[in-house]
């Protein structure tokens, strides 16, 4: 049974742009949301707290001597605020995400559910290392997963983040050297690698030296290999690349990197391209970190929390950093000491306090065993497969600069095709906003004039494509009609809306000031 879609006119435009006046200030189910501040009210609370007589003999001149200046609201106005909120949120949930370079994976419930297991979720670092052994077997077991996928031999767990991750590369490789008794100042950066691989190696202490790229969009390996010598440390290559191509020459880059006694660091960010289907260790990469959040369906975004686990080569296995996570006899323990190690090897230290995110290893995991191997490589597949699906379905209306040869996890496109309308990127991507849909990454990467990278990911079935391609289909046909009045002031359907650009970001307007308190007595 289909609902019934006859009736009187709804689309845009048909009622002074969708501006109806309304009593409430709201718009059907787009509520005109205040801050949380200007909702609140004076001796309102959603919780009962009995009064507590605190001696000032306790507090000495510490007490507080005005309101502490929280909002007052009822338990159910807060619960609706929130949730009033988290619709104007655009996640997977609610759509294709085409955001490009950052898989935004389907974050299955399962996963939650079993980071939520008693043992998991209320496992603390500072608990004695014999009643989390069933914590410690699950790293354990997510660090053999990540080596078999990587064919590497050893992975460090501790790093937080994709960006944690190239760090811990960089200072693996700097012990490398130093053990070596060699110090090389310089790391090799492709100009389509991703953008914080030459932030980490400057934080690192290295100079940075790019490498150009080919007109097909690849790392010219024979400008690398000139540029190769007794002062380079490392390369920083992305691959797949921020192009959504993989390198063809990877493996004879990798083998010009070790003749000239340097390393060879890969960006494993867009791993989940090629999971299940080529082992990076066989590509001859010594270090590559690993995004839980984009492989491997643990949560993306918001600060946090990541993981980032780094695979290691043979040759770089004996500097990972602590804690080491060992077997013996007595069941698993962490190494926290440099004295305790086990002989031949050599931490160059340490990464953060602990031994990384427990919540974001359960989840790996459980993905990981819930698809097992074949599913993972299915996934790898899935994603190259819609990736390649959009680029044919859209390049004889949108320019692909890159369009001759296949993908693999995301369709690169620029803005050629919007010459001489008057659409810039920008405008074309926020007309996507009214169209109900996230728009893809923009001018990224900086390869390409007015970029539009677009990632499917490997959840979204052809129903779900179809449509996307069909509405991006028709706003580059109307674009390149001169038919751009969608594309004037867009988005304008959206709950909030800015059109001074940057200047939002830059000069945020804060409307809500806290009362001044009482300054305190001389």
């Amino acid at each position: 049974m289909t609902m019934n879609n006859q009736g009187r006119p709804t689309a845009p435009g048909t009622i002074a742009d969708n501006e109806l006046a309304t009593i409430s200030g709201d718009r059907g189910l787009d509520h005109e949301e205040g801050l949380i501040f200007e909702l609140g009210r004076a001796g309102m609370t959603g919780v009962d707290i009995p009064d507590v007589q605190m001696s000032d003999t306790r507090l000495g001149g510490l007490r507080r001597r005005g309101p502490v200046g929280l909002p007052g609201l009822s338990e159910p106005e807060v619960i609706r605020h929130y949730v009033r909120l988290s619709r104007m949120n655009y996640a997977i949930d609610a759509g294709l995400y085409p955001l490009g370079s950052c898989t935004m994976k389907h974050n299955p419930r399962l996963n939650e559910k079993m980071a939520r297991l008693p043992g998991f979720g209320d496992a603390h670092p500072l608990a004695p290392q014999r009643t989390v052994q069933g914590a410690l077997e699950v790293i354990s077991e997510l660090m053999r997963w990540l080596t078999v996928l990587t064919g590497m031999p050893t992975v460090a767990m501790s790093p937080k983040a994709g960006a944690h991750g190239e760090l811990c590369g960089l200072l693996t490789i700097r012990a490398a050297l130093e053990a070596r008794g060699e110090k090389r100042p310089r790391v090799l950066v492709p100009s389509s690698a991703h953008g914080t691989n030459p932030a980490t190696a400057a934080v690192a202490g290295f100079a940075v030296d790019e490498v150009p790229a080919t007109a097909d969009g690849h790392v010219d390996a024979d400008a690398l290999e000139a540029k190769l010598g007794p002062d380079v440390a490392a390369i920083m290559l992305t691959n797949p690349n921020t192009c959504g191509l993989f390198e063809p020459r990877i493996k004879e880059m990798a083998d010009a990197v070790h003749r000239c006694g340097a390393y060879f660091y890969c960006d494993g960010a867009n791993f989940n391209a090629i999971a299940g289907r080529v082992r990076p260790g066989d590509l001859g990469v010594d270090a590559m970190h690993i995004n839980l959040h984009k492989t491997f369906s643990t949560p993306h975004g918001g600060g946090g929390p990541g993981a980032g686990p780094v695979v290691l080569s043979a040759a770089l296995a004996p500097f990972a950093p602590l804690p080491l996570l060992v077997r013996d006899s007595s069941g698993f323990r962490l190494i926290e000491h440099r004295d305790e190690a086990p002989a031949g090897a050599k931490p160059f230290g340490r990464m953060c306090a602990f031994h990384g995110q427990m919540g974001m290893f359960s989840r790996a995991l459980t993905y990981m065993l819930s698809h097992g191997a074949d599913g993972i490589r299915q996934a790898s597949e899935d994603a190259v497969l819609s990736a390649n699906y959009i680029l044919a379905s859209l390049k004889d209306v949108m320019s692909a600069p890159f369009g001759e040869g296949p993908c693999m996890h995301e369709a690169l496109f620029d803005d050629t095709f919007l010459e001489g309308t008057g659409v810039t990127t920008l405008d074309f991507a926020k007309a996507m906003i009214d169209e109900g849909y996230h728009p893809m990454t923009m001018y990224f990467p900086l390869v390409v004039h007015g970029a539009m990278l677009i990632e499917p990911t490997e959840s979204e079935s052809k129903e779900s494509l179809d449509r996307f391609i069909h509405v991006l289909r028709e706003m580059a046909l109307e674009a390149r009609a001169g038919k751009t009045a969608r594309f004037e002031g867009a988005p304008r359907l959206a709950p909030r809306r800015r059109h001074d650009e940057t200047a939002a970001a830059r000069k945020p307007v804060l409307r809500w000031k806290p009362k001044e308190l009482p300054q305190a007595a001389e």
